[in-house]
């Protein structure tokens, strides 16, 4: 049995409790990273054991894999993807464009996904089907736009400074070639891609966690995720997700030299 539609919003409620009272509250950070700075957040680490309980409960032979708290049962035939608070630096800077991913795979395969967005009241859900908007614009189905070009496409990415050497190289000629470009949206850019208000999203270095909930949402809008290489995008790596397979082809041509 799989969840529905009510299941994913109990999960994002549950999350949704733990992150929103924390949001622009000060919160203490921690950095998991000796050369650098990873941030975390007690509200990281809190949703996302207020996610596991509740899939714990409901469908114990499932596997989980998340950010925060380990990896169990990743061999089973369905394995929930748990990402908190992705946009962390976003999360602790104020900037409403981090989200909550929940993810769920059949065999390794994306088949069911949400972006949440607790503070702007948002919902990006794929139940297996379709993708589904609900917030403060009411519901309605996702569909991505084809815009016709790479000349013609907005691109977004977290931020070109993530990428170095031929990546920065390849980023740079497409950047060169769109309409519009920004940075620093994280997963909402991705929601904003399956809606139809965004053309391309380029990044790299992501985790698996990072993509898990988001490639049902992209694809059943219509939208075309991969990695840079043309391969399915579970694992994460090297990113490129489009709303229309001319965008697609022509920017992967750039990546995939």
């Amino acid at each position: 049995m799989l969840p529905d539609r009510s299941f994913f919003y109990r999960l994002a409620e549950a999350a949704k409790a733990e992150t929103l009272p924390r949001f622009r509250a000060g919160v203490d950070v921690l950095n998991k990273e000796a050369q650098g700075f990873d941030p975390v957040t007690e509200g990281d680490r809190a949703a996302e054991v207020a996610i596991r309980a509740l899939i714990d409960a409901e469908f114990p032979d499932h596997g989980i894999l998340g950010e925060e708290h380990g990896s169990v049962g990743l061999d089973r035939e369905h394995v929930w993807v748990i990402d908190p608070i992705d946009g962390t630096r976003a999360f602790i800077s104020g900037v409403p464009v981090w989200g909550t991913l929940i993810g769920l795979q059949k065999n390794g395969r994306a088949i069911m996904g949400m972006i949440d967005q607790p503070f702007t009241g948002e919902r990006y859900f794929a139940d297996g089907n379709g993708s589904t908007y609900s917030g403060p614009d009411g519901e309605k189905r996702l569909r991505v736009r084809d815009c016709g070009s790479l000349s013609k496409a907005i691109l977004f990415t977290t931020s070109p400074h993530l990428f170095v050497g031929e990546e920065m190289t390849k980023y740079r000629e497409i950047e060169s070639q769109v309409r519009l470009f920004r940075y620093g949206t994280d997963c909402y850019a991705y929601a904003l891609l399956a809606a139809g208000h965004v053309d391309l999203v380029i990044e790299n270095s992501l985790k698996p966690y990072d993509v898990g909930g988001i490639i049902p949402v992209i694809e059943q809008a219509g939208g075309i995720i991969t990695t840079w290489d043309g391969g399915r995008p579970e694992m994460g790596g090297s990113i490129i997700a489009a709303g229309s397979r001319a965008v697609y082809e022509q920017a992967r041509a750039i990546l995939s030299r």
